[in-house]
C-alpha cells in the first residue's frame, strides 16, 4: 500500500535538517506519542546522518486482530539514512513481524518554507487481513507523523 505525506515547516531546509538529525528532537517526539521506551542513535554520514529510533510501543487501542500479532506491545526500528541534508531513504520495521514500510524522505526548499516529504511502500504479510492491516498501519503512521509535526513546529520555535 502506498502512502505518502507532507509537512510543511516554516524554517530553512538546513534547520528541519538539523532538527530531523537530533537525536533530542527524537526523544522528544518519542514522548509526545506517549511509547514505552526509546533509543536513538545518530550517526554522520558524509553531509547527512544515518539515524536509527528503536521504540517499544504500546499496542492498547488496537483492533484485536492487530493486537494477535503485535501482543500488548511492539519494538519498531526506523532507520533513515540521509545521503544528504535534502533526501533519504526511510524504513520502518518491527522486529520479528511481518511488517515493513520502506521509501525515501526528503526536504524541498519552498520560499523561506521546507516541505518535508515521506514515501512509503506498506506492506503486511499476513494471509487474508494483510490489507487490512496495512491501512492499520498507515493510519499508525500517519498519527505518528502528526505528532512529530507538531513538536517539530515548537521545537523550531524555540521549545526544547
Amino acid at each position: 500500500m502506498r502512502y505518502s505525506r507532507e509537512l510543511a515547516y516554516d524554517a530553512a531546509p538546513d534547520e528541519v535538517f538539523a532538527m530531523l538529525a537530533d537525536p533530542a528532537f527524537r526523544e522528544k517526539v518519542a514522548a509526545a506519542q506517549q511509547v514505552v521506551s526509546v533509543t536513538v542513535t545518530a550517526t554522520p554520514a558524509g553531509t547527512g546522518v544515518s539515524l536509527v529510533v528503536d521504540q517499544v510501543q504500546n499496542t492498547a487501542g488496537l483492533p484485536a486482530i492487530a493486537k494477535k500479532i503485535a501482543g500488548d506491545t511492539t519494538q519498531a526500528v526506523v532507520r533513515e539514512e540521509w545521503s544528504d541534508p535534502t533526501s533519504g531513504t526511510i524504513e520502518i520495521t518491527a522486529p520479528g513481524k511481518p511488517t515493513r514500510a520502506a521509501g525515501t524522505v526528503t526536504l524541498v526548499a519552498d520560499g523561506g518554507a521546507t516541505k518535508h516529504v515521506v514515501d512509503l511502500e506498506v506492506t503486511v504479510k499476513v494471509p487474508l487481513v494483510g490489507g487490512r492491516l496495512e491501512k492499520l498501519m498507515t493510519d499508525n503512521i500517519d498519527a505518528g507523523l502528526s505528532v512529530e509535526y507538531s513538536v517539530g513546529v515548537s521545537w523550531l520555535k524555540g521549545d526544547r
